[in-house]
C-alpha cells in the first residue's frame, strides 16, 4: 500500500492498511523526565563500524538513506540494553519543513529540527526480514539534530551527495564512511521497547535515544529539504515533514543510563 506523510496517506491513515500501527508498543514517544526510570544496571553502548561497509546513498522518496553491507559482523552495535551484537544495515534522517520541528521523539516537550536513525539487526536470526518479526530483532540508535552556530563538520560528507540524489529513486556510491563520526560527545541514553516509525510499524525495536543532540546549521537542514519526493520526470515536490507524531506510551517503561 502506498503510504506517505500527506493528509490522504499520512500517519493518521497508516493503521487502515497496517493495523499494528495502532498497537501498544508504537514509536516515537515523548520522553518526559518525570516518567523516566534511572537504571543503574544499564551498560555503556559501543559501536565499531567498518568504513568500508558503506555502500550507497539514496533518495527513496521518503528519506535520505545510507546503506551498509550487513552480510557479516563488520559494523556492529553492542552493550547498553542490548543482549548481544547487532549489525548496522542503514541510516536515515527525519526532518521538518522548518528548523523548529522535524524530530520524531520529543524530550520534555522539545521537538528538535531533525533525527538521525542508525538501524541495526540481530544476526542470531537468519536474516533481516526474520529479525523484523522478533521482539529483540532490531536496535535503533537515535540522535537528535539541533540547529546551532557551530555545526558538526562531519555532516558535510552526507550533505555533499544531496545534489546527486535530488529526486526519488536516485542512488549513488557512498564508499568509505564511518557513521560513528556523527556521534555526540556524551553517550548518555534513554531506552525503551517500541516500533518502526514507518509502515508496517513492526514492534521489534530496542530504541537507544541519545540525550545529547548534534549541532547542524540552518543551511544543512535546508539542504535536506532540497530533496524531492517525486521522481525526475515528475513535478518537484520538496521532501519535508517526514516524521511521525508521538504515539501513546501506555504502560511502557523508559529507562535512562544517567
Amino acid at each position: 500500500y502506498p503510504w506517505g506523510y500527506d493528509g490522504d496517506n499520512g500517519p493518521d491513515q497508516w493503521h487502515k492498511n497496517y493495523p499494528i500501527a495502532k498497537g501498544r508498543h508504537q514509536s516515537p514517544i515523548e520522553i518526559n523526565n518525570k516518567e523516566v526510570h534511572y537504571d543503574r544496571s544499564l551498560l555503556p553502548w559501543f559501536a565499531s563500524y567498518d568504513p568500508c561497509a558503506a555502500k550507497t546513498i539514496l533518495n527513496n522518496g521518503k528519506t535520505c538513506r545510507v546503506v551498509f553491507d550487513d552480510s557479516f559482523d563488520r559494523s556492529v552495535l553492542r552493550g547498553g540494553p542490548l543482549p548481544g551484537v547487532y549489525r548496522l544495515r542503514q541510516l536515515h534522517f527525519h526532518w521538518g519543513s522548518s528548523d523548529d520541528h522535524g524530530s520524531e521523539h520529543v524530550v520534555n516537550g522539545v521537538r528538535y529540527a531533525g533525527e538521525l536513525h542508525l538501524l541495526h539487526w540481530n544476526p542470531k536470526y537468519s536474516n533481516y526480514l526474520d529479525a523484523v518479526r522478533r521482539t529483540d530483532g532490531i536496535a535503533v540508535l537515535a540522535i537528535f539534530l539541533q540547529v546551532g552556530k557551530t555545526p558538526k563538520p562531519e555532516m558535510k560528507r552526507i550533505l555533499e551527495e544531496i545534489n546527486a540524489i535530488k529526486t526519488k529513486g536516485k542512488e549513488v556510491p557512498f564508499p568509505n564512511f564511518d557513521p560513528s563520526i556523527l556521534f555526540p560527545k556524551s553517550h548518555d541514553y534513554w531506552t525503551y521497547h517500541g516500533s518502526f516509525t514507518t509502515p508496517p510499524c513492526e514492534e521489534c525495536i530496542t530504541w537507544i535515544v541519545l540525550r545529547e543532540p548534534i549541532i547542524v546549521s540552518s543551511d544543512q537542514m535546508a539542504k535536506l529539504r532540497s530533496l524531492s519526493k517525486n521522481a525526475e520526470n515528475e513535478p518537484d515536490l520538496p521532501l519535508v515533514d517526514n516524521w511521525r507524531p508521538t504515539q501513546p506510551r501506555y504502560f511502557r517503561m523508559v529507562s535512562a543510563s544517567f
